[in-house]
């Protein structure tokens, strides 16, 4: 956490203990260092400790940093197989403390910044791994209708939006032409994906976004719902998978060129196999299709953090290594869609 709370307690406080049920100052706010494109508060009051979600300060895109679609999905959520923090208010008034937010549930339990599991042992990581496709399974198969989410994105047509949208942003921050990433989108682009089927996508899964049990390979809340939306069932395993398959390079923590077996990590077809198992999706996948997807959506979202280092509107912390990671990501996609980059121990079958 950072030293600087950058929240404005005289404010906050007294608004949470007329508005909280249970609140009580003096409180103390610190900033989470790591993770969050909204900023996230660790709040220490007399009465227990919270997390505070906020907007981030200045002009943002219309549809960015929605912290209130987050709050309505967690509560949503709640009581249901997913398992999430619980949430306790949404402020939409930007004068307490400068943006909307919204205050959650603490949850004590385990972060995991590295894929690899360095701190768990060997005999004990497929567990965690078996959890992880558990919950993304029970996320597959939620009912939206009985939660109150049917109105929470459009129905059917996500692939081809995302690859519209992020083409669009990619084009809006080229710095110079990457033959793969072009080859990459003509592939994409003459592609037809059936993705008829309608759930919830969390929308930037990693082991880093989840809690787990203190001791226990149980995931206790998934956090950061700010991408989460209406789309297929097959995104968020896949999306997971295809950064598994990145290097070990700046701040991306993949897989490649690990000894996954001997680390006790499950292969891509046994994760893949837990969760259609907890899913219930039947069928074939069409396995280089998502990965090339997913890897695409990854160059162009690193091609803006690129740019943004150029113009000078980056922090050193997000901008190193980037530049590496847009030609590898497309190089990714590319040979996930011509086959040259399967594995017969490690990909699943088609």
């Amino acid at each position: 956490m950072t030293g600087a709370s950058l929240v404005d307690l005289d404010r906050l406080v007294p608004y949470l203990e007329i508005n909280l049920d249970g609140f009580r100052g003096p409180a103390t706010a610190w900033k989470f260092s790591k993770g969050q494109s909204n900023p996230t508060f660790l709040v220490e009051a007399a009465s227990g400790r919270y997390v505070l979600r906020r907007k981030p300060s200045g002009t943002l895109l219309k549809s960015a940093h929605a912290v209130e679609r987050e709050y309505r999905v967690m509560k949503a959520l709640a009581g249901t197989p997913v398992p999430v923090p619980r949430v306790f208010h949404l402020c939409e008034d930007a004068s307490i403390i400068g943006t909307a937010f919204f205050v959650m549930e603490y949850l004590d339990g385990r972060i995991f910044w590295d894929p690899a599991l360095p701190e768990v042992s060997v005999s004990e990581r497929g567990a965690y791994y078996a959890e992880m496709a558990r919950v993304l399974g029970e996320l597959a198969k939620l009912d939206i209708d009985s939660v109150g989410l049917a109105d929470y994105g459009r129905r059917g047509g996500y692939v081809e939006r995302q690859i519209s949208r992020w083409v669009q942003q990619y084009r809006a921050s080229e710095t110079e032409t990457v033959p793969d990433m072009e080859a990459l989108i003509s592939w994409l682009t003459s592609r037809k994906v059936d993705d008829d089927s309608v759930s919830l996508v969390h929308g930037d899964v990693r082991f880093d976004n989840v809690v787990f049990h203190a001791s226990e390979p149980r995931i206790v809340g998934m956090l950061d719902w700010e991408l989460s939306t209406l789309g297929t069932s097959l995104v968020d395993i896949t999306y997971l998978c295809t950064m598994l398959r990145l290097p070990r390079i700046a701040r991306v923590k993949g897989l490649v060129g690990l000894d996954r077996a001997a680390l006790g990590i499950p292969s891509e077809e046994a994760f893949l196999a837990g969760f259609l198992a907890h899913s219930g999706i039947s069928g074939p996948v069409d396995w280089p299709f998502w990965i090339a997807f997913h890897a695409f959506r990854f160059a162009a979202i690193t091609q803006g953090v690129k740019k943004r280092r150029i113009d000078g509107n980056a922090s050193s912390a997000e901008a190193e290594g980037v530049g590496d990671m847009v030609s590898l990501a497309a190089r990714l996609g590319l040979d996930a869609a011509t086959g040259a980059g399967a594995s017969s121990q490690d990909s699943p079958s088609q």
